[in-house]
């Protein structure tokens, strides 16, 4: 490791850079709170997933290409997503199986990724993140990924309850949104379902905030809670661990 600093390398994920890049800005403070040296790749692009997940191989690998060059060296790989951080770990390396070489080096980089709550928490053993308890209760989605991919569950109800958050658990935390990346694109109808099905069992909890991983998620959940009329918010736990919510709006309702 370099230094005396963990040297890491922030993958921001295009959904956080397009529509939300105050998560981006949320997991540097963590990071560097935790006593990390982040820095931000300039030459990084979209992990591949939506290629990857269409079947076109060929646009993921050459993606996979870019990112593993892009993060060579650091100490670590950290992603404000379980399902770009699933990407890179369980299924990029894959892309080079005719490769020994280049299999190797994206092994490497799979190595050290980590979805960030889980690399807070399981890696670098944070206990506090420093922020103040969230005005109102909470209750927590289980992003598909996350949850099934990489194990996280536990790590940032942990993380929550240290900086005395209210969580307020949904009957069913773990079933998906509906999102699925590609899959609200090609089954609308059933995405769509699912979504008012997670947005009953929000509603129900009587939370004021749901918070998630994964952007993609929180996106999802909150279009249909706003035109459902529910006022709930919907807010990535990186930015209430980071104590960035009172001036920040929530998903949805301004830019972020």
């Amino acid at each position: 490791m370099s230094g005396t600093k963990p040297r890491v390398g922030l993958f921001v994920t295009c959904l956080v850079d397009l529509h939300r890049p105050s998560v981006g800005f949320a997991a540097i403070r963590l990071l560097e709170r935790a006593g990390c040296q982040v820095e931000l790749p300039r030459a990084q692009t979209c992990c591949g997933q939506p290629a990857y997940n269409s079947g076109d191989r060929r646009t993921a690998r050459d993606l996979a290409v870019g990112i593993v060059e892009a993060f060579r060296g650091y100490d670590y790989v950290v992603a404000p997503s379980g399902s770009c951080a699933g990407m890179l770990r369980h299924h990029l390396p894959h892309l080079f199986d005719d490769d020994p070489n280049l299999r190797a080096q994206a092994d490497a980089m799979a190595a050290r990724t980590f979805e960030l709550v889980s690399f807070l928490n399981d890696v670098l053993n944070v206990s506090h993140t420093g922020a103040a308890a969230p005005n109102g209760s909470v209750t927590y989605h289980d992003a598909c990924a996350g949850l099934r991919e990489l194990g996280i569950k536990q790590q940032p109800r942990d993380l929550l309850a240290a900086v005395g958050a209210e969580v307020v658990e949904m009957t069913d935390p773990e079933i998906c949104c509906g999102f699925g990346g590609t899959f609200c694109v090609k089954y609308p109808d059933i995405s769509a379902r699912m979504v008012s099905d997670k947005t009953a069992d929000i509603v129900a909890t009587g939370a004021e905030t749901v918070l998630s991983g994964d952007l993609g998620c929180l996106l999802n959940i909150a279009g249909r809670l706003r035109r459902q009329g529910h006022r709930v918010h919907a807010r990535h736990v990186a930015e209430v661990l980071a104590g960035m919510t009172d001036d920040l709006p929530a998903i949805g309702e301004g830019r972020g």
